[in-house]
């Protein structure tokens, strides 16, 4: 998937984590218009496609750094993207710790990560909430048990308590997504 700074990137994580999220396709469009004195024109960084159908075009700028052009290209898609059903939004630096934890599950997205019986373990273990090791250690080898954990964290079939306040650690509470667990 395409992105054209750091922050498209950390952008395109999170919509990858996000489990409603079910299509992306970058830059997808161009939009031109002429804004009364030139021809103007703008590439949204993202589409993006949800699990209940709904769409909704993202622009990844720091809230610093948003010119006033850039202004008026963001409001020219936002009221393009009103006209064709489509959501709108804006999107600057995500939250450092979420992002952090994000990118750390990211590793373990690939369903080899789930080998033998350790994520059916791990949904007995966390059926109740309990303490991220303890739980791995009462599930199994920690060798093998640790990456499926964090693949069906990454799937958020199992939740992490506070993954956008706490680095993911030790004594982080897991439980299962059903449980809101959050």
């Amino acid at each position: 998937m395409g992105f054209e700074s750091w922050l498209e990137r950390d952008r395109l994580i999170l919509l990858d984590f996000d489990p409603e999220v079910v299509g992306i396709a970058s830059q997808p469009f161009w939009l031109h218009w002429h804004d009364g004195e030139r021809e103007r024109r703008h590439a949204p960084d993202y589409f993006v496609r949800h699990a209940d159908g709904s769409a909704v075009v993202v622009d990844v700028r720091a809230d610093g750094r948003i010119e006033p052009k850039d202004a008026e290209a963001f409001e020219v898609t936002r009221l393009v993207c009103a006209q064709v059903g489509w959501g709108f939004e804006r999107v600057g630096e995500p939250g450092a710790v979420l992002l952090a934890n994000a990118r750390w599950l990211s590793r373990y997205r690939h369903p080899r990560c789930l080998r033998g019986s350790e994520a059916e373990r791990l949904r007995e273990v966390f059926a109740a909430p309990g303490p991220l090791m303890a739980g791995v250690d009462a599930a199994g080898d920690r060798l093998a048990t640790l990456p499926a954990l964090f693949h069906l964290l990454w799937l958020q079939e199992l939740t992490a308590k506070e993954m956008a306040a706490e680095l993911l650690g030790p004594s982080t509470i897991v439980g299962m997504a059903s449980d809101g667990v959050r």
